[in-house]
């Protein structure tokens, strides 16, 4: 596991998610006006792992909250855990299954990072790997958009993409980049088998050094005027359709 900082989780799925998976909290803040009962299995939830809380006033809140949709609750925690590449790889590898991967390539919008590590954890990939560099990172904007799904999606933060590509290759993957202007529409693409799904950012597509990386090309298809998704929606399809294939075989 590779160590790194995140001061806050908020928002009332992801602090329950982040307990569940026994993230390292230090002191979860829950407002003294937020009532409900998933404020309710969150206090359990936290009783039985033995993680302290603390009922304070909103004005609280929104001093220890980075994002205004904290559904008056916050987690402080000390640290969380990126893996490696070779972690991702041991998790198929115990899971008996052939090998999914998700590649975010200079995704520097939080937003989109959080909806594809959630979609990631929604069709079974293994896990997400991220740039260091010209890259969002798993902050509390990506924790909170991803609903609790980066605390149970394994996320790989490498200096080189390139490399991490290699180490990929070199275990018996496919790259695969998502592209309009892509050889096969998705559906003729087979995506059965172990694969690493390519996804760029909205304004420039994937870059120039990854592209050259990529083993071949996959589109979706467009019926109407517009011919481009967001990069979480198109990531979200292609995801999708490999679960589809899948679970066909």
């Amino acid at each position: 596991m590779i160590k790194t900082e995140l001061t806050t989780i908020e928002g009332r799925n992801p602090v329950f998610e982040a307990v569940a998976a026994n993230l390292p909290i230090e002191k979860i803040y829950i407002s003294n006006k937020a009532y409900g009962s998933q404020i309710s299995k969150i206090i359990a939830a936290a009783k039985e792992k033995g993680v302290p809380f603390k009922a304070v006033p909103p004005d609280k809140i929104d001093e220890l909250a980075k994002t205004e949709a904290n559904q008056g609750i916050v987690a402080v925690c000390a640290e969380v855990s990126y893996v490696t590449v070779a972690d991702i790889l041991n998790c198929a590898k115990e899971k008996q299954e052939p090998p999914f991967v998700i590649i975010a390539d200079e995704i520097t919008d939080p937003h989109n990072l959080g909806a594809i590590i959630r979609t990631a954890n929604c069709t079974g990939a293994h896990g997400v790997i991220i740039p260091k560099n010209r890259s969002a990172g798993v902050n509390p904007v990506v924790f909170k958009t991803s609903a609790g799904a980066a605390a149970h999606t394994p996320v790989a933060r490498v200096g080189n993409l390139t490399q991490a590509m290699n180490e990929l290759k070199e275990n018996g993957l496919w790259i695969t980049g998502a592209d309009m202007a892509g050889e096969q529409e998705m559906c003729d693409a087979d995506l059965t088998g172990p694969i690493a799904l390519v996804v760029g950012s909205e304004g420039r597509g994937i870059t120039k050094k990854i592209r050259a990386g990529c083993d071949f090309f996959v589109r979706i298809p467009m019926a109407g005027e517009i011919n481009s998704l967001n990069a979480s929606v198109a990531a979200a399809v292609l995801m999708y359709e490999a679960l589809r294939q899948r679970r066909l075989k």
